[in-house]
């Protein structure tokens, strides 16, 4: 079984947060904020209005309180709409 989104939805596994700040400041676990990075894991169709940008394997930046969390097969994802989606991450 896989997730396939609809429309202009795209599914999404949200990066682990780091531990350690760049200058070696370890981050207690409450503190720690769920980065708002993922990676690109299915993408919709699209729809007519919308063209999809976006692809599988992407690293992507989204809206802090966009999509809606889904536990599938014992992962979490979280499913958003393309607008919600701010920028592409490139190398």
């Amino acid at each position: 079984m896989k997730l396939v989104p609809l429309g202009d939805r795209v599914v999404l596994k949200q990066l682990v947060a780091e531990e350690t700040t760049k200058s070696g400041i370890v981050l207690p676990g409450q503190n720690k904020e769920k980065p708002q990075q993922a990676e690109v894991i299915a993408v919709g169709p699209g729809t007519e209005e919308v063209k999809m940008e976006v692809k599988v394997g992407d690293q992507v930046i989204f809206s802090k309180y966009a999509g809606t969390e889904v536990k599938f097969e014992n992962e979490e994802f979280i499913v958003i709409k393309q607008a919600d989606i701010v920028a592409i991450v490139a190398d």
